[in-house]
């Protein structure tokens, strides 16, 4: 018998269209603000790097772990976020990461101690680490299948813009101060400014996750399904069978397999395969030394003689080739893969990395490289990050949400995350050090990693283009 009976209503909602896309694009762009805290927070450090250690008279030890102490709160922070957003709310989540990044401000502007910076740090970092998880698991949740893509797209365009923001406003402030990391405006010095308007966008963050809905998805996990069906209308349209969507989404949560820890373990090596190409992707993204970029780039440039403004001025131009770069990755990553570009961004980081090594072997003149190598230094600086964000900056991401198993993709993103900060923390800890040992030397050990991404995509990553998330594994 041939059944003339119609689809399931609830198939419409893969091609539904909201009555009002721009009120979805404000949700999304609202959401996307922790990401753009994230960005923010993250690189703002940059400006404040040579004034905290003349501020406190502190070495390169205590220096790098004042910098990278934030990344123990971003640990923290990603790893908790997930199970406050089940319990809470993803919209409460927002507004404690929020609170904590203004408090987090404000503290970080007027510290009285070292170790007093370095605990609103700490607290900076949890905030980067719930932004970290909330904000894309909440764009997820609230966008229409149809566009899902392209707003998952506004959190790392968010985190990238943060980032050159911050740069921006060190640099106008430097300005204001002549000049000077420690020149006094309004009663306190430059780099506390740096640090202390962050709390615009902290407030902004706050008041704007009062102005959108709760996830459909959170919403319905409490009973609360008449709300969720009013979610489900603004952002997916009236025209779909809103019953037929909220049942849709309780089987599927109750259907879903809760991946735990003992999942990813295998039977010689500890973890899977899979989960130790993920951990392998996620060091080696870090281990290039991209943050030595966001987060010394200001100190690296006066090392070798660039004045202060000079230097600010270079790591905002870094930032903006960032945001070129990751345009350019998402443009492309759909259309040549991921595995290609990961290949590409592999071999343009070596080769400019090891042009930076070879500028920064030269001896110093009067204070200052010679002008063949500085020109070269900061022509390779900005080839390297504009490499990374066109490569590795995105395609990491994307390999991290599509290459594991269903059963196991929540707990092996999580361990292959926790590695990232692992490795970040890494990374940011030992500049310092590594750059009063040997510059050259430093950038020559971030080379080396990049040429040894090459082998490690080759042998052991597979392209995840074009394949549904079931096959994968």
């Amino acid at each position: 018998m041939t059944s003339t009976a119609q689809p399931p209503p609830v198939s419409a909602a893969r091609e539904a269209h909201p009555d009002h896309l721009g009120h979805v694009i404000f949700i999304t762009a609202a959401a996307a603000m922790g990401g753009f805290l994230f960005g923010y927070d993250s690189s703002v450090i940059n400006g404040a790097v040579e004034a905290i250690r003349d501020r406190y008279d502190i070495g390169s030890g205590t220096l790098a772990q004042v910098i990278a102490i934030a990344l123990i709160g971003c640990a923290i922070g990603a790893a908790t976020a997930g199970r406050i957003a089940d319990r809470i709310g993803r919209i409460r989540c927002m507004q404690i990461a929020a609170a904590l990044f203004t408090v987090s401000a404000v503290g970080s502007c007027v510290p009285f101690a070292v170790w007093d910076l370095a605990f609103w740090r700490i607290v900076g970092g949890f905030a980067i680490g719930m932004a970290s998880v909330i904000g894309p698991a909440y764009i997820a949740e609230v966008s229409p299948p149809a566009y899902r893509g392209r707003l998952a797209s506004f959190q790392q365009a968010a985190i990238v813009i943060g980032i050159a923001v911050s740069q921006l406003v060190n640099y106008g402030i430097l300005q204001l101060a002549d000049g000077e990391q420690r020149g006094e405006i309004g009663g306190l010095e430059a780099w506390q400014w740096m640090l202390g308007v962050m709390v615009v966008p902290a407030v902004l963050y706050g008041l704007l996750s009062f102005a959108i809905p709760e996830s459909p998805r959170f919403l319905i996990s409490v009973g609360r399904t008449d709300r969720a069906k009013e979610v489900l209308g603004e952002v997916e349209g009236q025209g779909v069978d809103l019953d037929a969507r909220v049942a849709e989404i309780d089987r599927a949560m109750r259907s879903e397999h809760r991946s735990t820890f003992k999942d990813l373990l295998g039977s010689r090596f500890g973890f899977l395969p899979i989960v130790w190409v993920g951990i392998g992707l996620s060091v080696f993204q870090q281990l290039v030394g991209i943050n030595v970029a966001f987060y010394y780039s200001s100190t690296l440039w006066q090392s070798v003689g660039i004045d202060p403004t000079d230097s600010f001025l270079y790591s905002f131009t870094t930032s903006i080739i960032n945001i070129i770069g990751t345009v350019i990755a998402m443009v492309l990553v759909d259309r040549i893969g991921r595995r290609p570009l990961a290949l590409i961004g592999s071999a343009g980081m070596a080769i400019a990395l090891a042009f930076e090594a070879w500028a920064f072997s030269a001896d110093l003149v009067d204070g200052k490289l010679p002008t063949t190598q500085g020109v070269v230094a900061l022509v390779a600086a900005h080839v390297f990050v504009l490499f990374f964000a066109l490569s590795w900056g995105v395609v990491v991401w994307v390999f991290l949400g599509e290459m594991f198993p269903n059963r196991i993709r929540a707990a092996a993103l999580g361990v292959a995350a926790s590695a990232q900060w692992i490795a970040n923390w890494a990374i940011t800890a030992s500049f310092p050090s590594l750059s009063d040992w040997n510059l050259s030397g430093t950038y020559v050990i971030y080379t080396a990693f990049a040429v040894l991404s090459i082998p490690f995509v080759l042998r052991y990553v597979k392209e995840t283009k074009g394949k549904a998330l079931e096959e994968m594994g």
